[in-house]
């Protein structure tokens, strides 16, 4: 494994994942994604009726002695990952109500800015076989930028086309990692009590990275966050203390196939697009001066000016200015207002004239 500057890219690290984390050098991943301990507090509240133990989590595999030993631990791994986390980095955080919420309190201490908390709703969650309470059905994660400042990543476009061209919300639902997809022992029993499903972090990779960024995960387990990042085209740091756990992470990630590159690449996020003014588009002959525009139901009709203006009846401005006006609004987003009528009368959005020169480059 490489030290000083070097990282280990595409790695599984075995040992304490604070001594690793201490190991990379600053501002070096893009996106942290962590699925610490839960430390449960309660014993027996995973267990069946007849005492044995739910899913093979027992006391011993992530109990703390009290919750300040747990909020201590919790500290130094967040300190660590926001000090390798890029100050355009963002770090998601997964946990049940067990830990959740001392993890978010942690995270604010430390000078994360919480961006959301996403609810990964169960469609199959292990049901409460004592009967005393609610069926726990959901987790969850917490999204957060490194501090207040950051210029962090959001692919709002990539996230609304998975959701069928829909806001993506805050409520995910996905079932638990189940079938071929669940890592067994040559016993047949779960290899990992806490495995994820591949869909759960694919939508967390997709919306906050794009292709050859870093991921870090510090609690790898049999390596879900560093399967998926292969697969979706980016690197990967893992690290793991249990050594089993680390040997099936990296044969997982051995049997992984990259996307192609076209595939892996995401929708292009506007405001990371350089701006580009309809002027521009009237100087370069794309929407030419003396063009009529109109609206998607052809009730107005306006005339390009050389200047870049609009002219409709009396309404004179700004795109966005007659837009409103005619349509007496306080404001329009004239991009995605006036259309171009082709020969064919089919209209097209100047908004899409403009998204072309600006991925293509000014």
């Amino acid at each position: 494994m490489g030290t000083g500057l070097d990282l280990p890219l595409d790695e599984v690290m075995v040992g304490d994942c604070i001594a690793m984390l201490r190991r990379l050098p600053p501002a070096s991943v893009h996106a942290v994604f962590a699925d610490p301990p839960y430390n449960l507090q309660l014993k027996g509240e995973l267990r069946r009726p007849d005492d044995s133990i739910v899913d093979g989590v027992d006391d011993a595999w992530d109990q703390f002695s009290d919750f300040a030993a747990y909020d201590a631990f919790t500290r130094e791994w967040l300190t660590e990952c926001r000090r390798v986390l890029r100050k355009d980095g963002t770090l998601w955080v997964v946990g049940s109500y067990h830990n959740v919420f001392r993890l978010g309190t942690a995270m604010q201490d430390l000078g994360f800015w919480i961006l959301n908390d996403v609810i990964w709703r169960k469609a199959n969650p292990m049901p409460n076989f004592r009967g005393r309470r609610f069926t726990n059905a959901h987790e969850t994660l917490i999204w957060a930028a490194r501090g207040a400042e950051s210029r962090y990543r959001f692919n709002y476009a990539a996230m609304k086309s998975l959701n069928d061209d829909v806001q993506m919300r805050s409520d995910w639902y996905f079932p638990l990692c189940t079938g071929a997809e669940r890592l067994r022992g040559e016993d047949g029993k779960k290899l990992h009590p806490t495995q994820k499903p591949e869909a759960l972090l694919h939508r967390v990779l997709v919306s906050c990275t794009q292709p050859g960024e870093v991921v870090l995960d510090p609690f790898l387990g049999t390596g879900t966050t560093a399967a998926v990042a292969k697969r979706l085209g980016r690197r990967f740091i893992g690290i793991e203390r249990d050594e089993g756990y680390a040997a099936a992470a990296r044969a997982r990630i051995e049997a992984v196939e990259a996307m192609p590159e076209s595939a892996a690449l995401a929708l292009p996020n506007k405001r990371e697009q350089p701006r580009v003014a309809f002027g521009l588009l009237v100087e370069r002959g794309l929407v030419p001066a003396g063009t009529t525009l109109t609206d998607r139901h052809k009730r107005w009709r306006a005339v390009v000016g050389a200047d870049g203006t609009l002219r409709c009846g009396a309404a004179t401005g700004s795109i966005h200015k007659v837009g409103a006006e005619l349509q007496q609004a306080p404001s329009c987003n004239g991009w995605t207002f006036w259309h171009i009528e082709g020969r064919d009368g089919r209209l097209r959005l100047i908004d899409e004239i403009r998204t072309e020169i600006a991925t293509q480059g000014l």
